[in-house]
């Protein structure tokens, strides 16, 4: 893998949306994350999906929707400010 991507639930596990990578892929799993990459959408099926800078995902978290741009990957699970640098929060499309 290189820096220009990532595996779905190590990302989500890094930017601090679930507490363990197991929660992260098994959210994944279940079809709750959608992804739009160069305007083509789809839903995230397999935690082992490849998410590239750019990518915008969109999924429900605790009663809100949340959507996000990837502006990084990162390279360890860092604290909640180093997380935040990971994306940018975009406003959810209803």
């Amino acid at each position: 893998m290189s820096e220009e991507s990532c595996r779905a639930d190590v990302w989500l596990w890094r930017a601090r949306f679930f507490k363990t990578r197991s929660m992260a892929a098994r959210y994944v799993e279940e079809g709750r994350v959608r992804i739009t990459r160069a305007g083509a959408e789809g839903r995230l099926d397999k935690p082992s999906r490849i998410l590239k800078l750019g990518d915008d995902l969109v999924f429900a978290l605790g009663g809100r929707v949340v959507a996000v741009r990837i502006a990084a990957f990162g390279a360890r699970r860092g604290p909640p400010a180093e997380a935040r640098g990971l994306y940018t929060a975009l406003e959810a499309q209803e």
